[in-house]
């Protein structure tokens, strides 16, 4: 195989009966029915047939190229990171398969432009350890308590879209939870121009207060049964169904005990796998776990949530009679944006350092509860919002980041769903800046507080379907562009606009000289020290 590790093809927006939604959907490939089993001594599935010969994993220069591949297009995001491969001989990381099935552009005219494209870093990956180390690279953090499924391919099964969703606490659930998720998948994935041959799944969840990775294991094996009938109604095989818990993992798909015991696998140590250095030669970050992810943006709580609540309330009496005023939405509306405009300022000067815990908490201190709720107020205004969002790259960019994630964490009480436009705008920051997936939780977390949220949808529709956000970035910029220009065009005058002369004052305002006068070469007949008229009024010299 030769799963793809390039971020994804198209995800699927969609909720379960659960309530929750996947956030992750690249939906590209589903498969299911019968499995495959592991050969003795080896530790990968079957695909009906014996597996591939083992071979040393490696990374190394590309194969030759062959008339199947195409080289990507200028209009695709940049060079994928390495892609791996398992089961399979080893093929070129980012082979250009996928990329096309995503973007949707023509294959080549001849192998010949593939041979003249630069070598990339390639990856096989070997069996089921290799599978699960290879996950949180997939989706760049480590998944909880989670269902991911991973499309595959072509012959040498590439990945392809890819699927996370979070396990639903309620079992009866699962039957449609499965159907969903499968139906979502497969008919994603057979929209890619490359056969779709097959599925992964992957069940992680930590063990609770006195479970075992073992029982968990066993209690998700309906769950994992129900998967596997799903995609194998739909004709497409799941050739591999791992469990992870507690640094372990099981198959659910290959009953022999020698190469899948009953107390499971250990996990490779961190960055020690063959994925691990792809990665890192790739550049590629794993942002630590779901959970962490999210508490980063989840609201305050105890006697420093209420505070910031009270400032709410507050700032919430205040703001109505300056919205009643003439011009008040206009007058609020710039108030915000100077004010959020300075803030960033502030956070610009001071970067902490640490752990994120640690760099929130700076960030935390470097804005006040009255400060923060002004902000809270009025991003809820979708054109304030809007122009909030034009802080989205270059020197500004990280510091507005944390801005929004600061004023998230404020959005306490009754202001919860008032969350909804600073996280909406630190969705647009992280995906404007390359953070696939800070991006979806941050506007998952937007549509949860909000789910009417038009803005919210958009961009989270807009990752699913791999979009460039450059195109959002050109129009917020010309955006920006006109304000400036109307800003400008009210105070400086136009080419062939003359500029109005000042008011003259009068008379009563004119300074006085030093004598009471009305100041040097005024002329007041009949004042002492001035030249008289001439007969008949004739002032000339004689």
């Amino acid at each position: 195989m030769n799963p793809h590790s390039e971020p994804h093809e198209p995800h699927i927006d969609d909720t379960h009966p659960d309530g929750t939604r996947p956030d992750d959907i690249d939906a590209h490939d589903p498969s299911g029915g019968e499995s495959g089993t592991c050969a003795p001594g080896s530790s990968g599935p079957g695909t009906g047939g014996d597996p591939a010969p083992p071979t040393t994993p490696r990374i190394g220069p590309p194969r030759p190229p062959t008339p199947d591949d195409t080289p990507p297009t200028p209009s695709h995001p940049p060079p994928p990171p390495p892609t791996g491969s398992a089961y399979a001989a080893p093929i070129a990381a980012g082979d250009p398969a996928v990329s096309h099935a995503q973007t949707g552009a023509p294959p080549p005219e001849s192998a010949d432009q593939d041979a003249s494209r630069p070598a990339e870093p390639q990856v096989t990956l070997r069996g089921s350890a290799e599978l699960a180390d290879a996950l949180p690279y997939l989706l760049g953090f480590y998944p909880d308590d989670s269902v991911v499924m991973v499309a595959l391919h072509g012959e040498r099964a590439r990945f392809g879209g890819r699927l996370r969703l979070g396990i639903p606490t309620d079992p009866s659930h699962w039957p449609d939870v499965s159907d969903q998720l499968a139906d979502c998948l497969v008919s994603g994935a057979r929209k890619s121009a490359d056969h779709l041959v097959g599925i992964l799944v992957f069940l992680c969840q930590e063990p609770a207060p006195g479970e075992s990775g073992r029982d968990v294991k066993e209690r998700l094996r309906p769950l994992a049964q129900r998967l596997r009938t799903a995609c194998g109604s739909l004709d497409v095989p799941v050739l591999e169904a791992l469990c992870i818990s507690n640094g372990r993992y099981w198959s659910y798909c290959c009953p022999d005990y020698r190469c899948c015991p009953a107390d499971g696998t250990p996990l490779c140590l961190p960055g020690t796998s063959v994925m691990a250095a792809a990665a890192a030669y790739a550049g590629m970050q794993v942002r630590g776990s779901l959970k962490e992810m999210d508490a980063r943006l989840a609201p305050r709580t105890g006697p420093r949530g209420a505070d910031q609540e009270k400032a709410l309330d507050d700032a919430a009496a205040e703001l109505l009679p300056r919205m009643l005023q003439p011009d008040g939405a206009t007058t609020v509306r710039q108030a915000t944006l100077e004010l959020a405009a300075a803030m960033i300022h502030r956070f610009r000067q001071d970067t902490p350092s640490g752990s994120n815990r640690a760099r929130d908490a700076c960030d935390d201190a470097l804005i006040t509860d009255a400060e923060a709720a002004t902000l809270i107020l009025g991003l809820q205004d979708r054109t304030t919002r809007d122009r909030a969002a034009e802080w989205m790259d270059g020197p500004d960019a990280a510091a507005a980041l944390r801005l929004w994630r600061a004023l998230a964490r404020r959005c306490t009480g009754g202001y919860t769903e008032h969350a909804a436009a600073p996280l909406t705008l630190a969705g647009w920051v992280c995906w404007s800046t390359a953070d696939g997936p800070s991006a979806r939780v941050a506007l998952s977390r937007a549509l949860t507080a909000d789910p009417d949220c038009v803005f919210a949808q958009l961009l989270h529709r807009a990752i699913n379907e791999g979009l460039d956000p450059e195109q959002l970035r050109r129009c917020l910029r010309q955006q920006r562009e006109e304000a400036e220009a109307a800003t400008d065009g009210a105070t400086t005058p136009t080419a062939g606009q003359r500029r109005p002369a000042p008011p003259r004052p009068a008379n009563r305002a004119r300074p006085r000289g030093p004598r009471g006068d009305t100041g040097p070469g005024s002329r007041t007949t009949g004042a002492p020290g001035t030249r008289r008229a001439g007969r008949g009024g004739d002032r000339s010299r004689r």
